[in-house]
């Protein structure tokens, strides 16, 4: 019995089962191994996708500390900061180093228009003691008046030039075929538009280096208006005589222009950028293609891209601010600069009953906005803001405080321009500042649920 249990058999079942004992260790082995390997693999995935986050934050950090660093040594303290005492938050302009408020002043329509000189003044001191400092006008504003006005304002006021950020827009001048467009000529020093100008601090005006006439030398001193045509430069040389300054922070190429070579555009914009009359330059109303021309054409000659894009941006008007230009900002860094939050005023509730007399749609230039809010298209948009209206009283707040803080809920977004006719009006659109922390992902599904116009990338079909 005892040589039948040690025989040559039972050594053979015993090295077999020794065997299959280190392959099933040896496979138990590679098992855990592939498994750790695979669990590594995906923490790496992981922190490889919270990377970008990772050195946000870091940078976001590093800012915080150098900012108490420099305040330290000036012996001052966060109450100092505009930021800290007016609460309004500051982005980059794409992926520029210039910080602009979230919320801007635009100029269309109402300054030199809408509203009287007085007005404006009040609306900008509003918007600069809220802590807005960004200011935005073009030259086809009200024929060069709205940046007149800006100018005679910034100068009365004072304000620090440092503390700004002004922005114009170039395209149209006159017309004339070389008093518009975006020609290396109508860039730098186009010729002019004719404009009648109120005796009311005309003086100044035609007695400046670039006026032409004196009131003295005609005998106008007490007429209301001058009966004559009275002719305003354009370009980028006559903007920043009309505004009294030395140079804007942005000028904006106002629409693309198929009659100038995408190169002579980028050139001049470079040389005004060169010659200090700006310091950076970007585009208003183009498509991602032309920006990406435009892009292309300043790095093969080494010449300065554009920086942002000033684009429609609303809750019925979605497509090229949420789907084209976050792409354009990954790729080359082009940031986005929002107009009409509320859609010419159709967000802000006062056509529900129709068209006010004192409403923008009631101008006779503005006949296109009236047709748009009667038509069927618009009678419908009137019925999705009716539904809105649960969700803002529920935050807390208007309307137009929902529609705007919607807008910088895009963290693609560097500022909203808002348009505002009358003091009260801009006090609540500023208001949306205190709405932004509550636009939880929640509430803009919501939204979006109600609207039904999200768009969708290529990304999110994939998904």
């Amino acid at each position: 019995m005892l040589a039948a249990r040690t025989g040559t058999v039972g050594g053979k079942n015993a090295e077999e089962t020794l065997k299959l004992r280190k392959q099933s260790v040896l496979s138990l082995g590679s098992r855990e191994r592939a498994l750790k390997s695979s669990s590594e693999s995906g923490k790496e995935g992981r922190a490889r996708a919270g990377q970008p986050q990772q050195r946000a934050r870091r940078l976001a950090l590093l800012r915080e500390l150098e900012m108490n660093w420099y305040l330290r040594v000036c012996e001052l303290s966060h109450e100092y900061t505009i930021a800290y005492t007016t609460g309004m938050p500051h982005r980059n302009l794409g992926k520029s180093g210039l910080r602009v408020s979230c919320l801007g002043l635009g100029t269309w329509v109402t300054f030199g228009g809408q509203i009287s000189d007085e007005v404006a003044e009040q609306l900008m001191t509003i918007a600069y003691e809220s802590g807005v400092n960004l200011f935005d006008t073009a030259e086809v504003y009200a024929a060069g008046k709205a940046e007149v006005i800006l100018g005679n304002i910034l100068k009365k006021k004072g304000w620090r030039r440092s503390s700004l950020v002004i922005t114009t827009k170039l395209y149209w001048g006159g017309k004339a075929e070389t008093e518009r467009g975006l020609s290396r000529k109508h860039i730098i020093e186009a010729p002019c538009i004719p404009s009648c100008i109120p005796l009311r601090g005309a003086l100044h005006y035609l007695t400046h280096p670039w006026g032409f006439i004196h009131l003295s030398l005609l005998g106008l001193m007490q007429a209301p208006c001058l009966p004559i045509a009275f002719f305003v430069l354009s370009g980028l040389k006559a903007s920043l005589q009309r505004l009294q300054l030395e140079y804007v922070d942005v000028v904006f190429a106002n629409r693309p222009d198929n009659n100038t070579p995408m190169e002579e555009i980028v050139r001049a914009m470079t040389h005004v950028i060169n010659q200090g009359m700006a310091m950076y330059w970007g585009t208003s109303r183009w498509s991602a293609m032309e920006i990406m021309e435009a892009y292309s054409v300043a790095r093969q000659f080494n010449m300065i891209p554009p920086v942002c894009e000033q684009a429609e941006y609303h809750l019925f008007q979605r497509e090229k601010v949420e789907v084209q230009l976050p792409e354009l900002y990954h790729k080359i860094g082009v940031g986005a600069m929002t107009w009409s939050p509320l859609a010419c005023g159709i967000i802000s509730g006062k056509y529900g009953n129709g068209v006010p007399e004192s409403s923008r749609a009631a101008l006779k230039c503005y006949q296109w906005l009236k047709e748009k809010i009667i038509s069927e298209e618009g009678r419908k948009q009137q019925g999705k803001l009716k539904d809105l209206s649960p969700i803002a009283e529920r935050l807390g707040c208007t309307l137009p405080q929902l529609a705007v803080a919607w807008c910088l809920r895009n963290e693609g977004v560097s500022s909203v321009l808002l348009g505002s006719s009358n003091p009260e009006q801009l006090i609540e659109n500023l208001g949306a500042i205190q709405v932004l922390p509550k636009m939880t992902s929640h509430i803009v599904n919501e939204i979006d649920n109600i609207l039904g116009n999200k768009p969708y990338s290529k990304k999110d079909y994939r998904s």
